[in-house]
């Protein structure tokens, strides 16, 4: 009991914190992006991609269009859950579960808000813009048009959630459970998945189509890799300078980073020296640069992308922060 109340108190305090409710409104965003993917280009052209809103669509078309399709993908998505919590330990916390199931409710939005066709409703532009494939009305008039606006949203939204280590849900838990029990590497589970969901497509769709939503889902993944590595860019700074005791004092005092110190021999002319290295977002990266330029420090400097960063390194402001509780002291 004293440990239930323990992770109850932790809960109560995060959501009192800044963190909490600045990733609550980007998951909210991410998921609007995404809902607004889904309904104005997935849905009107029947495109089927592997995701749970294209077997959502599926399995809408089979049963007449019943239920709405944001209802539909909120009860796959709880079954999905459901089946997440009893086979794979209860991997998916909060995130997941909120992404999970507010996809559907934010596609009904759209569609409540800003129907796609409301302003065509003479027909002319509905009429012009049907999909050559399928004879179906879509947004663009064009299934690969079509293709790239809903990829370019979906992988936006994405990589906008994985920034904050959260997921679209659907696809993500159905891969994790193909992940753990058929021992697929994570990466082969999403594209399995995803393959299988888009052959469901032989059920609505004719042959050529199906083929456009296999390729739009190894383009999503292409796409998603290109918006992550975007928003997660950082730069490895690496100096060789006889200032280098300056530049690690501007970097610790001024930009508020650590760095590391390495010893290094010249291999032509054999002399020993101090190289500096050092993580920096864009910004960073820019005013050190420009500092040194400023201050005419002869230094040969190399740098590199860095997508990912993991253990010990956190942003400016908490390296600020601490250092003047430090001073304080």
């Amino acid at each position: 009991m004293s440990n239930t109340s323990a992770k109850i108190n932790e809960a109560a305090n995060y959501v009192k914190t800044f963190k909490f409710w600045k990733e609550l409104v980007i998951m909210i965003l991410g998921m609007m992006v995404c809902a607004a993917a889904v309904y104005y280009f997935l849905v009107p052209s029947k495109l089927i991609i592997g995701t749970i809103s294209g077997l959502s669509i599926v399995l809408n078309q089979l049963m007449g269009n019943v239920l709405s399709l944001g209802t539909l993908i909120m009860i796959i998505n709880i079954i999905l859950l459901i089946l997440a919590f009893i086979l794979i330990d209860r991997e998916f916390g909060f995130k997941t579960v909120f992404t999970a199931l507010i996809l559907g409710p934010l596609t009904d939005f759209w569609a409540w808000v800003f129907p796609w066709d409301a302003k065509n409703a003479a027909g002319e532009y509905i009429l012009a813009n049907a999909n050559p494939v399928t004879g179906t009305p879509s947004v663009m008039g064009d299934p690969w048009l079509d293709l790239c606006c809903f990829v370019l949203l979906l992988s936006a939204s994405q990589a906008l959630m994985f920034s904050i280590n959260a997921s679209t849900g659907g696809l993500d838990i159905l891969a994790k459970i193909v992940n753990k029990y058929l021992h697929f590497d994570i990466g082969a589970s999403v594209s399995v998945a995803g393959a299988v969901i888009c052959c469901t497509a032989f059920a609505i769709n004719p042959f050529r189509m199906v083929i456009i939503g296999l390729i739009g889902t190894w383009i999503n993944g292409l796409v998603v890799d290109y918006f992550t590595a975007t928003l997660n860019n950082h730069k490895r700074l690496c100096i060789v300078s006889k200032d280098y005791e300056r530049i690690r004092k501007y970097i610790i005092e001024e930009l508020h980073r650590g760095c590391t110190l390495y010893e290094v021999t010249g291999g032509y002319s054999g002399e020993k020296s101090i190289e500096l290295e050092v993580l920096l977002n864009k910004d960073e990266f820019s005013k050190i640069l420009a500092w040194m330029k400023d201050e005419k420090i002869e230094a040969f400097s190399t740098a590199g992308n860095v997508s990912e960063v993991y253990g010990f390194w956190h942003s400016s402001r908490k390296h600020k922060a601490r250092k003047e509780i430090v001073d304080k002291r």
